[in-house]
């Protein structure tokens, strides 16, 4: 490709992703956890439940880590095991807060400039266990310190992601050996 073309085509990717960015903010638009502790959230989460989609299909053994960056976002590794293809799966991205970083609700990227909302909705006090809805009701994860989740807890997500308008009849339920 010449240069004049691949100037072009900079320059329409450019161009495509300020008015995806500009078009499409990332908000969140439902009550997320108020007085969120970024430092209480940090570290490892087994996933116990999730909304399928493309990157977690057929995956088992899903665990998400969060670390601090040095310019106070967050590192994200999503990992798990594709019993279809046989091998293990990573996806590395980065967190920012929407607004306040006393609000649980972020925007995530895997992709360069492209975010999802990722908003913490439910969390004990001790942040042992959370939920989370994405920016539709496309995406939902029910989170654990532990590979297990007590089913009081459980039934307690499941209800309030049913208020809220998620079909939790198709939630995808975890194979954490």
């Amino acid at each position: 490709m010449d240069r004049k073309k691949s100037l072009l085509l900079l320059a329409a990717v450019a161009a495509g992703t300020t008015l995806y960015n500009l078009l499409k903010p990332v908000k969140s638009n439902v009550a997320v956890v108020q007085g969120f502790q970024t430092d209480k959230y940090l570290g490892e989460w087994f996933e116990i439940a999730r909304m399928d989609f493309y990157w977690e299909k057929n995956l088992k053994n899903v665990l998400a880590s969060y670390a601090l960056n040095d310019d106070n976002s967050i590192q994200v590794n999503n990992q798990g095991y594709d019993m279809v293809k046989d091998k293990y799966k990573q996806s590395i991205g980065k967190a920012k807060f929407v607004r306040s970083e006393e609000e649980g609700a972020l925007k995530v990227s895997f992709f360069g400039p492209f975010y999802s909302g990722y908003n913490v909705v439910m969390v004990d006090e001790d942040y042992r266990y959370a939920l989370v809805f994405g920016e539709n009701l496309d995406y939902m994860w029910m989170l654990s310190r532990d590979k297990t989740m007590p089913d009081d807890i459980k039934q307690k997500y499941l209800a309030y992601a049913k208020r809220s308008g998620y079909a939790t009849d198709k939630l995808v339920w975890t194979i954490q050996e």
